[in-house]
C-alpha cells in the first residue's frame, strides 16, 4: 500500500511561487508514475504534471506549461512540483497519485494511489 503525503500548498499573490512536495511512506516509489492533479470547487480534477520513475518522461498540462516543473528524489521517495508565475486560476486542491502505469499518464483514473492534498490559494 503506498500512502502519499502533500504539503507546501499555501496562499500566495499572483506571480509568486510555491513548491509542493509529495512523500511516500511505507513503501518505495521504485518503478512508479506520479502524478499532480487539481481540483478547484465545482470542477473536474484536472491533470497537471506527472513523471516516470526514471524522470526521463514529463508530461505537463497546456495551461501550467513553461511555469511548473516537476521533479523527483527517488532516494527521498518524494516528488515535487514547483510552481512559478502563480495566478488566481491555479487556485485549487493539489493532489499527488501513484501507480505502476507506463502510459496514459494524464489519466486520473489510471491512479490508484492517493494523497490528501494540499490547498493552494492565489490572491490577485
Amino acid at each position: 500500500q503506498v500512502q502519499l503525503v502533500e504539503s507546501g500548498g499555501g496562499l500566495v499573490q499572483a506571480g509568486g511561487s510555491l513548491r509542493l512536495s509529495c512523500v511516500a511512506s511505507e513503501h518505495t516509489l521504485e518503478s512508479y508514475a506520479v502524478g499532480w492533479f487539481r481540483q478547484a470547487p465545482g470542477k473536474e480534477r484536472e491533470f497537471v504534471a506527472a513523471t516516470k520513475w526514471s524522470g526521463s518522461i514529463i508530461y505537463y498540462a497546456d495551461s501550467v506549461k513553461g511555469r511548473f516543473t516537476i521533479s523527483r528524489d527517488n532516494a527521498l521517495n518524494t516528488v515535487y512540483l514547483k510552481m512559478d508565475s502563480l495566478k488566481p486560476e491555479d487556485s485549487a486542491v493539489y493532489y499527488c497519485a501513484a501507480d505502476l502505469i507506463n502510459y496514459d499518464l494524464r489519466n486520473p483514473h489510471k491512479y490508484g494511489f492517493w494523497g490528501q492534498g494540499t490547498q493552494v490559494t492565489v490572491s490577485s
